[in-house]
């Protein structure tokens, strides 16, 4: 893809080239509250992937606090599960 990608034990955000826009991996519900507090910098992606929780961000339409709580959120569901013994 054309996208840098950020992983931990798996990718929860991707960056465009540009840097203008990004998509975050959020839960369903998660990204129904961004779309709907903050529409005009959060859309979830229009198809498979967005009925997954992938979510496309207008990076300009954000404030630093909202991109850091966006970021903060992705991540800690991208964290390693751990086993069982």
């Amino acid at each position: 893809m054309d996208r840098a990608a950020f992983r931990v034990a798996r990718i929860f955000v991707t960056l465009r080239p540009d840097g203008r826009s990004a998509n975050f991996k959020f839960t369903l519900e998660e990204q129904e509250l961004k779309c709907l507090v903050a529409a005009d910098a959060f859309a979830a992606i229009p198809n498979g992937w967005g009925r997954q929780g992938w979510t496309q961000t207008i990076l300009a339409n954000l404030t630093e606090p909202e991109l850091d709580a966006a970021l903060r959120m992705a991540w800690a569901h991208a964290q390693p599960t751990r086993r069982k013994r």
